[in-house]
């Protein structure tokens, strides 16, 4: 496994729990929008401790960009980065990741699942090929949003935010469930994309499939 030591370059808070990571990237360092790298922190106490994270940033980028949700409820990796600043360092591992675009589809993200879309969005929207794509974005709360005003400039009207724990005025304030999916997506025939946490990802595949979606047009991280 081949390890990169980069240094962070630029770090702030975009959500309350949500911190974005500006590092530098490595010469030749590629990867495919919605892919992600296993990261440690170099510090000897740290440097072992692997965790994955999806990539933000774009191959036109000079740099490379993380989100990071942080925990704080533990003494964990996210913890850690935290209290991690620009000067310091971080361990790039090799590149993974099955989420990748095959054609225009309705993209689900639960919380910070949004991340490998991100990247993918950002990619269509400047070769001018985001068309025919819908983003449905569950969140408890409005607070927990992340880049929300971008998405909305990418995507307008194919922008839906659902939240589960919060009414808002103008916006849905209920859980994508099989009633759900069958008032809002026409043909199940299409390209779905899901990210989120891993109750999510089963309960909302295992609906499109029932629904008529194939395993091949379901596309999760495997």
């Amino acid at each position: 496994m081949k390890q990169h030591i980069v240094k962070i370059l630029e770090t702030h808070f975009i959500t309350h729990d949500v911190k974005r990571f500006v590092v530098e990237r490595p010469v030749g360092y590629d990867f495919i929008p919605g892919q992600a790298t296993e990261i440690s922190i170099n510090l000897p106490e740290w440097k072992d401790k692997l965790r994955p994270f999806t990539f933000t940033s774009i191959q036109e980028h000079g740099f490379l960009e993380f989100m990071i949700k942080i925990y704080n409820d533990h003494d964990g990796v996210t913890n850690k980065l935290g209290r991690t600043h620009a000067g310091a360092e971080l361990i790039l591992h090799d590149v993974f990741g099955a989420i990748q675009y095959k054609g225009p589809g309705v993209f689900l993200a639960g919380g910070a699942g949004i991340t490998p879309f991100i990247s993918i969005f950002r990619h269509l929207y400047i070769h001018k090929n985001l068309h025919g794509n819908k983003l449905i974005y569950s969140n408890k709360t409005s607070e927990d949003v992340i880049l929300e005003e971008e998405l909305e400039k990418m995507l307008a009207g194919n922008f839906v935010k659902i939240f589960t724990r919060e009414n808002v005025v103008g916006f849905r304030g209920n859980r994508i469930d099989r009633k759900y999916l069958i008032e809002n997506i026409s043909d199940f025939g299409q390209n779905f994309y899901l990210c989120g946490p891993k109750k999510f990802v089963k309960n909302i595949s295992k609906l499109l499939l029932d629904l008529g979606a194939s395993a091949e047009t379901v596309i999760i991280e495997q």
